[in-house]
């Protein structure tokens, strides 16, 4: 992804969740052209977390700010991505989507499931209109890899995902020293468990980049396999 910021004036009145703005991006909404809101802060500290900086730092920028940004591109713009850091994690979500809806962008969330609460009643409300959904391990690494014990939220936003109508994909970052290969075919068999169905995007870890935790050289082996099901395609980004 890319995170190359915009400078955005600021309201001193206004809630600064968020970290900045990417204002131009064709590779993170799928087939629309779109701009990418980058929250603050994470309730997970993914060892292989490629945005220390949002994660750990404090928002910047203010939810009017980012408002006023979008009027001056209504007509230009496709869709908003929500990501971070954890969009879900702020108070004030529901209603800043509100205001992107009345705009009439489309909205994608990117988001670790760890609050289904939420998640649920923008679908209900049909205030987003597709999900990215990390999925980070089993729950025996689950822990270890996130530092977090986040395991039955993110299960339940899988199901909630799974019963509604929304179109949303399932995506790992695969490092080859955290996840092994019969994890990974165990991580499928899951997705079966839950009835999963449809693609299942896999993006190998970026070596050489800044990262929350320092962890060994990964290895790219894995894609050489075919670990697609009749039912899920299982699909390498590089």
């Amino acid at each position: 992804m890319n995170t190359n910021s915009v400078h955005i004036s600021k309201k001193p009145s206004s809630i600064k969740g968020i970290f900045s703005l990417t204002p131009f991006t064709l590779l993170d909404y799928p087939h629309k052209t779109a701009c990418i809101v980058w929250f603050a802060g994470c309730n997970m500290r993914c060892l292989y977390c490629y945005n220390p900086d949002i994660v750990l730092g404090k928002g910047k920028i203010d939810f009017d700010s980012v408002l006023s940004f979008l009027k001056t591109r209504k007509g230009l713009l496709d869709g908003v991505v929500l990501s971070g850091g954890e969009c879900t994690l702020h108070k004030k979500i529901i209603d800043f989507i509100k205001e992107i809806k009345t705009m009439g962008f489309a909205v994608k969330i990117d988001t670790n499931g760890s609050n289904p609460k939420i998640l649920n009643s923008l679908i209900h409300d049909q205030l987003i209109d597709y999900v990215a959904l990390d999925y980070k391990s089993l729950p025996h690494t689950f822990t270890k890899l996130t530092q977090s014990g986040l395991f039955s939220e993110f299960e339940e936003s899988l199901s909630i995902l799974i019963q509604s109508n929304i179109p949303f994909e399932v995506r790992t970052t695969f490092h080859s020293s955290l996840i092994t290969e019969n994890e990974f075919v165990s991580m499928i068999k899951y997705l079966e468990s839950k009835h999963f169905e449809g693609n299942y995007y896999v993006q190998h870890f970026m070596n050489n980049v800044p990262t929350l935790s320092k962890l060994d050289h990964s290895n790219k082996e894995i894609q050489l396999k075919n670990f697609s099901t009749p039912k899920i395609k299982v699909i390498f980004r590089d």
